[in-house]
């Protein structure tokens, strides 16, 4: 078995990116947050994404854009459940990682949550993007229009090349400036500033996605031709 099968695989099941890290490429990652401390035997991590449909940013009304996310979200979780029986089945242990919820790691007076895995980091150490100013990633075809999955496996894969290209120009700080939230500083979001919109609970218990200035204001929202 070797990365380009389990690739294939991958775009075959609906995935429009896959690209692979091995477990040195984590070296750095945080205790508590490496591949291995969800999975002591992980060697190589399988990166991938779907693209997001792009047409709700234009959507004056948060719901579409909430409606979509929640979509994407379920559809990429599929995606890695499916990966990892079709995996099972070659005799590979695999260990899907959640796209988005649930999670453990709360910090309550900054209502700051971590995923077990970050993916966006992950997603950059696979090749698949870099970060931008905005903490997302951002890929060169697609944009920060993407959603991430992962799948862990006991065996060793060749890493994908990291990605090469920049997204954020020298002096941009269109993210950081139209924040209406004044939550991001260019290398990190402060959650408790952000959840206000991003989360949004209504009276009948619905949370909406009330914001996405941070994607949308993005002169590479869509990819490095540009955006909408």
């Amino acid at each position: 078995m070797n990365s380009e099968t389990i690739k294939n695989m991958a775009g075959e099941l609906g995935a429009d990116l896959c690209g692979v890290a091995s477990m040195e490429r984590f070296n750095d990652t945080p205790s508590g947050f490496n591949p291995r401390d969800i999975y002591s035997e992980c060697e190589s991590v399988v990166v991938f994404a779907k693209r997001v449909p792009a047409g709700s940013l234009n959507a004056e009304n948060c719901i579409p854009y909430t409606h979509i996310s929640k979509v994407i979200t379920e559809e990429v979780d599929r995606l890695g459940s499916e990966l990892c029986r079709e995996l099972e089945e070659l005799g590979i242990i695999a260990v899907p990682i959640p796209s988005d919820d649930p999670s453990e790691y709360w910090e309550s007076e900054n209502k700051h949550a971590r995923g077990v895995l970050s993916l966006r980091h992950a997603g950059y150490l696979a090749g698949l993007g870099v970060m931008g100013r905005n903490t997302l990633l951002t890929n060169q075809n697609y944009g920060n229009m993407i959603q991430i999955g992962a799948v862990l496996v006991n065996i060793e894969l060749e890493n994908d090349p990291l990605a090469s290209y920049s997204i954020c120009a020298e002096k941009c700080n269109l993210c950081l400036d139209s924040c209406p939230q004044n939550a991001l500083d260019g290398v990190t979001v402060k959650q408790k500033h952000c959840r206000t919109l991003s989360a949004f609970t209504t009276e009948r218990g619905y949370v909406l996605k009330k914001c996405h200035t941070c994607r949308s204001i993005c002169p590479h929202a869509l990819g490095l031709a540009g955006k909408k």
